[in-house]
């Protein structure tokens, strides 16, 4: 699991412990853009990213209720990821981050 900045009574602290790991918004970005997604679509979207640092960052951002797995397929199993509600939440501030770097990026 990821290094918290253990300052519990920083907004904005806590928000990065929950998201602000390297790749996690752009996981996030794709969900958003593209709707569910298969780990290997995140493979070729985010390259570049190793796949055990991939896998890491979905179980991270699935254990804090940000996205969920769901089986699409059983035989043999398949996964896809989605938002969770606390996920589609964080919609505003992608925006915002995008707005961000097409004015100053």
């Amino acid at each position: 699991m990821a290094k918290s900045y253990q300052q519990k009574n920083c907004p904005v602290a806590r928000a990065l412990d929950v998201i602000g790991e390297r790749w996690s918004i752009l996981l996030l970005r794709d969900l958003f853009l593209q709707g569910p997604r298969r780990f290997q679509d995140f493979q070729e979207s985010l390259a570049g990213v190793a796949p055990n640092t991939l896998s890491a960052r979905l179980k991270t951002l699935e254990a804090q209720g940000v996205i969920v797995r769901r089986l699409y397929s059983e035989h043999p199993p398949r996964l896809e990821y989605h938002l969770t509600e606390k996920g589609k939440s964080l919609g505003p501030v992608l925006k915002a981050l995008k707005q961000w770097g097409d004015r100053y990026g």
